[in-house]
């Protein structure tokens, strides 16, 4: 039972990491603008699609990695300056609908162009080490460390790049913000851009894990909302505790019953919070 618990304990981490990947994203976009984003599901699955693309033509899955996470980030900042830009300041029902009818468009294209049937992206380390009863995949190990790589560099992004300061300036106080000169509606693009890019690159991570098709997004973008909220909304950190708390939870549930009904560990977790704690489980509560 100890070691089944280990073994679990470990999916946990590595699903958690993924999630917290995506979820960062969602939490950066409404964080900094305000914008519950429905299509952020759509950009994970194009970016697993984009992944199968450019492995195809190059060969390398580390290119394909870089080129799903370039080409999502300036799919994310046309869909903002074309969808988004327009409606800022609006009622936030408008932005709703408006990201979900992009989800309904890219999800659509996806069908359209890449068929229905569903595509897998051949894992780019096949090799395996022995834990207790298995063989459990280095590459499951990998992409845990990438998607920790990748929070830490937004991290350090965050904290002393320009940008950054930028970016944090504008979550406090946007007005202010315009006030001393920083850019807010070209801020705003390149968050937007970098939380696609964040979806794109998980999406290719997942894809070695999952099978690709055009309703990739719908599970995931389902998840990462809870994530959001547990975490509490624009809490990047909040986001990333809960992500891996509601997957260790998942996980140790699946020892006991289905991992389908597992997905309900989630949920209630996710009633409770709203019932007990509506602004997140992880945001500090003022001194």
């Amino acid at each position: 039972m100890l070691e089944q618990v280990a073994v679990q304990l470990l999916n946990g981490l590595v699903n958690g990491m993924i999630l917290a990947l995506v979820a960062s994203g969602l939490t950066l976009i409404f964080g900094i603008m305000d914008v519950v984003n429905f299509a952020h599901g759509e950009l994970y699955m194009l970016g697993a699609y984009v992944g199968t693309t450019t492995l195809a033509v190059t060969g390398s899955f580390w290119l394909a990695l870089v080129g799903a996470a370039v080409a999502i980030f300036w799919l994310g900042v046309a869909v903002q300056i074309v969808a988004l830009r327009p409606l800022l300041g609006r009622d936030p029902l408008t932005t709703i609908l408006a990201t979900f009818g992009v989800s309904l468009v890219l999800q659509n294209y996806a069908l359209w162009q890449y068929g229905p049937v569903a595509r897998r992206i051949p894992e780019p380390v096949a090799g395996h080490f022995r834990l207790f009863y298995l063989d459990y995949p280095w590459y499951r190990v990998i992409v845990a460390a990438l998607a920790a790589a990748v929070l830490a560099a937004l991290w350090l992004f965050l904290a002393h790049a320009t940008w950054g300061v930028w970016i944090r300036a504008v979550t406090q106080d946007r007005v202010m913000a315009a006030a001393m000169g920083i850019p807010v509606p070209r801020v705003h693009t390149v968050v937007f851009g970098l939380g696609a890019a964040m979806a794109g690159a998980s999406g290719c991570l997942s894809g070695p894990l999952v099978g690709v098709d055009q309703t990739l997004g719908l599970g995931i973008i389902l998840r990462a909302f809870i994530v959001v909220v547990v975490g509490g909304m624009g809490n990047l950190l909040g986001s990333v505790l809960a992500a891996v708390f509601i997957s260790l939870l998942e996980a140790l549930a699946s020892l006991w019953v289905s991992p389908a009904q597992a997905v309900i560990v989630s949920f209630v977790l996710l009633i409770v919070t709203l019932l007990a704690r509506p602004t997140g489980l992880f945001v500090p509560t003022p001194k």
